[in-house]
Parts: C-alpha cells; structure tokens; sequence
C-alpha cells in the first residue's frame, strides 16, 4: 500500500493543481544573454517574452499551440465525478477535514480546494518538467534570470465577476510568505521582492543562487482575491468558502464527511491551451472515511464513482462482486511512469535512541520484506532501495568520476561504503524467521552499546529500548505487527499507535514520533523539494517534510549541487551522489513500490486514447458518458 499523508506525490490529484513545491513544475528558462541589450524595470527590454517554462529551457508546445496532446479538445461537459482521495498536500488529511484553506498551518485541509484556484502557469502531465501560461499569458526573465515580470490576462475574472489583477497576486504572496504552510514559506525564502507593475504585470525577484525552481514554485501556487483576503484572515482555520476564480467551485460540504465541487459553466479560462479538454465534469465530489476498507464497501455500494486502490490484498480479493462480473464496474491497471519514490519507516533522529546509525541499520534488518511480498501483497511489490527509484537518478555500481568529484570534498565524514556500491537491503530467507538477519541485527546493536537482559534490549544505563510506530490509521497495521513481532525477538518493546488526524497532524509537525511511515515522490527533475526532505535547515523548521531529521553538511552540499546543476546530465550526477549519502545514512527502512495505478470505476466515464505520461489524469482528462450502461 502506498500511503501519502501530507506529502508531494508526483502524480499530483491533477495536473495543474498548485502542490507543495509543484511536482511537473521545475524550470528556470533563462534567455541568453544574446537576446536582450538593455534593462526596463529589472528586466532586459528586449528579452524573449515566453509562453512557457521548462527546467533546462526546451519546451515541447509551441506559442501557438491549441491543446494538451493528451486531452480530448471536444471533450463533453456534464455528469457527476467521485472519488475516495488518493492523495493529500499541506496541512490534508484523508480522513477527515476541519478547514478550506489547506495552504497555512492550521487545522486538517478539505481534498480538492486547489480546483477553485487558478495559477499563474499550469503543468503539462507529458514533459519531464514544464508549465505554460494560465493567468500569466507570457512571462519575461531578466539575462542573470533574477527578475521575472509575469504578463496577465486582462479576462482574469474571480468566481463574482471582479478582476483578477497584479493587486490580488502581491497579497497572496504576502500571506504565503507571512503565514504560509512551512514548507511553503522555505520554498518562498529565495523571492526578494514581488510588486504589481500596473494592474496587469507582476514582477518578482530572487535572490542569487536561488534554486532553480524557484520561479515554477512561484507560478505553481494558487491565486486568491484580496479582497477576501482583507475579510478572512489567511493563517485562520476556517469553514467559509473562499472566493475562487477557478474551474471549480465549493458548493456545499459537510465537515469530515463529504465536500461537493461544481463545474463553473462561464469559467473565464475555459478556452486557454491549458484548459482545452480538462475539467470536464459537472459535480466533483471528495468522500470521506474512516479508512480505505471502510471506504472500498461504499465504492462497493456506489457511494462514490472512482478508487485508486492502493492495497494489494484488496486488489487480490476485493474486486470480485456484482457490478464488476456484470461490467458496470471497470477495474484496470496503468503503467505510472512517474518516479516510484521514496516510502517507508523513517526514524525520527533528532531522539537520542536513534543516533547511531547501526541501531537504525539494525532495526530495518529485522523487517522481513520478502515473507511480507509474499504473504501479505501477493507478490505485487518490489523493494524500494533508493530515494530515486524507477529513476535515472537512482546511483547504482560503483560511483563515477564525475560523482567523486561531488563526493571527494566530504570524504573525511561519509561512510566508506559511499564509495563503493550503494546500500541494499540485504534480501531475506523468505521464512518469516531469518536467523541470519536477526544475528546480523544483534551484532549491531551490541556494537552501539545494547545487550539483551532477562529478554530485554537495554543500553549501558540499563535503560529498556522503545519504538512507537506513529499512525493516524488502521491501514498498515498488519505489516507493522509481523515487524514488531520480530523486534521483539531481539528485545525491543515495540508496539502501533493509532490516534486521530488532528494529533497526529500535530505530533508530526512537532516531530513527536519514533518511526512514522511517508511516501516522498520527485519531479522527473528534482528541485527544491530536495531541501524541502533533507537539508539541515528542514531538519531544524517544525511542520518541515524531513522527518527523520536528516541534519548532513555532505547532504546539503549535494543538495546544492543539485540545485545549481546547468544541464540534466549535471543534475543526474549530483542526485545520485546524494543518493549514496542518503542511502548510506540508514535514516529508514524502506517498504515498496508498483509502478503502477490500479484502478477501479462505474462504467459512467470515457477517456482520451493517450494517458499523461507523468499523472493518473482521470478528474481533469475524463469525462462522463452518463449513467452506467444497463445490465
């Protein structure tokens, strides 16, 4: 099961939706300096005005283009969608909501808010790494690429009519950088400046050195109205609709039960090339369990239209009944080409208990993944290893020339095997009782200091070792108690918490934990989320994503590598060096990936022949055909 609370999935709930730190969204597209002579108001006057933006400048739709090629441009309008949530950003929950702003600190954000926004620029789901223009028809960047100067469209019309102008830009960002969500504010660190140039421009600045997606952070975040802004304080948790201009927006919802969206028939960007074909669907409706086995009986009952299962048990067993047999549901698989991330246990190691590294290797030798594949998932997993998988980031062998150049200068500080192969894993017996692994685990843990005593593990003061695994649901309950099981053995007093979303919202913000589960998926060209999860500096910021505490001057120094890297074989090399010191770190114990969507849905939907190479894109590329065909 892949589980995402709180975390930067890849396929991101749909495709130009503003994420944390957007995950199609990494680009910088700095014009040479060839192409411009003299400055006007921070930019050069005669730079190249661009649709669109792209990590290492290539874009694949030219200004003059019509429609994503994954779309269905004639797509119907109409018909009701509905989903159990497949995936949650900032402050949201699965489970349950308590707020409409999912953007600052506070409460347990509603699913599907981002749909009454507009963004500057949105994301095209076929490219590694690009956004053309939604609210900005064009942006200029300035020689050094410091100074970009967002151009607006003067159709721009909030959910009442009024104008979306320069005016309602600067104060959104006003509030993200004063009472943002955390990582919103990191991210926003490197914006020196942002001004309204007029009614219809918007000039921001960054600081040297920023990261290089910085500026597609900055045209991936959503866009309120200042007006309401001036009335509903932004760091407020609240129920009252905010005022949207959007494809979507809230029409009614009942707290941690349900929340319904509908289509906005007069959207003013309806025709834009982004918007062509998507958004297709009359109702959007999020529904709201206590958890996904609950939540497969109601998709059973139809109480919702479609599910991601995430479940390899239920995916096995669950999907023989009725409306499947007789095709009024439709269950299929999808090749997901997106990077596979990163998921598993990670230990919290700001907690003394956790600051040797062999204690932590020692721990993740005592989950047993391959009597789990076998006995638990029906084999439908593989083993997650690197921070990269599935992907040309991930370092495999030993490191190249160009790796040790990057690695050389921490030498004195890294474990040698950082230098040899990456770390693996080693694979189990299959038996569910490895001797070998739990013999290997006690030299470990004897080597930091621990000795088992009347059966019980306990370090030189006598003191006895806990681990709490920290959860806000049932669903990776039967893999955590073979786990425990066997740390037992050795003399661990583990055990499973479960507690509410809101407590455990906010024991995660204030990394009160042990080990908890994440699942942390990268764009095809890792950006700033990289400090986001791993840098000293989000080690060190509460509510941040690097939950084990990862606090490395070797780890920060790739990360800039990465950050700074001037071409894709440059950013290659510096991530898979990170991937070694990372990886070399033990600050998890990875779990398992499918490369691969399972889905199932009414047969009420039709979809464009071609699937978005790097989404699901089933809210904003489907559409619906009507009730479900008759038996």
């Amino acid at each position: 099961m892949s589980l995402t609370r709180r975390d930067l999935l890849a396929s991101s709930l749909a495709s130009s939706c503003a994420l944390m730190l957007p995950a199609l969204a990494r680009a910088q597209g700095m014009p040479s300096a060839a192409e411009s002579t003299a400055t006007e108001g921070g930019v050069s006057a005669g730079a190249v005005e661009r649709h669109g933006l792209s990590f290492f400048g290539d874009l694949r739709y030219p200004p003059n283009f019509t429609h994503f090629d994954y779309v269905n441009p004639d797509a119907p309008k109409g018909g009701p969608f509905s989903q159990l949530g497949r995936a949650t950003f900032y402050n949201q929950a699965l489970t349950t909501f308590d707020t409409l702003n999912p953007y600052n600190q506070r409460g347990n954000g509603a699913q599907g808010v981002e749909l009454i926004y507009d963004t500057l620029m949105a994301a095209a789901g076929d490219e590694k790494s690009a956004m053309y223009g939604r609210l900005a028809s064009s942006v200029v960047i300035s020689d050094e690429g410091l100074t970009y100067r967002f151009k607006l469209r003067r159709e721009a019309r909030f959910h009442d009519g009024t104008p979306l102008t320069s005016a309602d830009v600067v104060a959104t960002f006003e509030a993200f950088k004063a009472e943002g969500y955390e990582t919103i504010r990191m991210a926003l660190r490197d914006v020196t400046s942002f001004e309204a140039d007029g009614p219809n421009e918007v000039v921001f600045r960054f600081r040297p050195g920023r990261a290089r997606d910085v500026p597609l952070t900055v045209s991936g975040l959503p866009i309120f109205s200042k007006a309401f802004l001036a009335k509903h304080p932004f760091g407020q948790s609240s129920l009252e609709v905010p005022l949207g201009s959007g494809p979507y927006r809230i029409v009614r919802f009942e707290q941690g039960r349900y929340i319904e969206y509908a289509r906005v028939p007069d959207y003013w960007g309806r025709d834009l090339p982004v918007m062509k074909g998507r958004f297709n669907f009359d109702q959007v409706r999020y529904e709201y369990f206590r958890d996904r086995v609950a939540g497969l009986e109601g998709f059973k009952a139809k109480a919702y239209l479609f599910r991601e299962e995430f479940t390899a048990r239920e995916w096995a067993t669950g999907y023989d009944f009725p409306a499947v047999r007789e095709g009024r549901v439709k269950i299929d698989t999808l090749t997901d080409e997106s990077f596979s991330g990163v998921q598993g246990w990670f230990f919290n190691t700001r907690r003394p208990k956790f600051f040797d590294r062999r204690v932590r290797e020692a721990i993740g030798l005592l989950f047993d993944f391959d009597w789990t594949r076998k006995n638990l998932m029906y084999d439908s997993y593989n083993r997650t290893v690197s921070f990269f998988q599935n992907s040309e980031m991930m370092a495999q062998g030993l490191p190249s020339p160009a790796e040790l150049k990057l690695l050389d200068p921490y030498r004195d500080r890294l474990p040698e095997e950082v230098f040899g192969e990456p770390y693996v894993p080693p694979p189990s017996d299959g038996s569910g009782e490895d001797r070998n692994l739990r013999r290997l685990a006690l030299n470990l843990l004897k080597e930091a200091g621990y000795t088992v005593q009347q059966g019980k593990l306990v370090d030189a003061k006598g003191e006895a070792f806990t681990i709490e695994f920290l959860d806000s649901d049932g669903s990776m309950e039967r893999h955590t108690a073979r786990f425990i099981g066997h740390l037992k053995k050795v003399g661990i007093d583990a055990s499973f918490r479960i507690v509410d979303p809101a407590q455990f919202q906010q024991r995660l913000q204030n990394f009160d934990f042990d080990l908890v589960v994440r699942r942390y998926s990268f764009a095809p060209y890792p950006g700033d989320e990289l400090r986001a999860y791993f840098s000293t500096e989000a080690a060190r910021t509460r509510g941040s994503y690097n939950v084990a505490g990862i606090a490395d001057p070797a780890v920060d120094g790739l990360i800039n590598d990465a950050l700074a890297a001037a071409d894709a074989a440059a950013l290659v090399t510096a991530c898979r060096a990170l991937d070694r010191v990372l990886r070399a770190g033990r600050y998890w114990i990875p779990q398992w990936y499918s490369g691969q969507n399972r889905i199932a849905y009414w047969n009420q939907f039709a979809r464009p022949a071609v699937k978005p190479r790097y989404e699901l894109g089933v809210l904003d590329t489907w559409w619906s055909t009507g009730t479900e065909p008759a038996r």
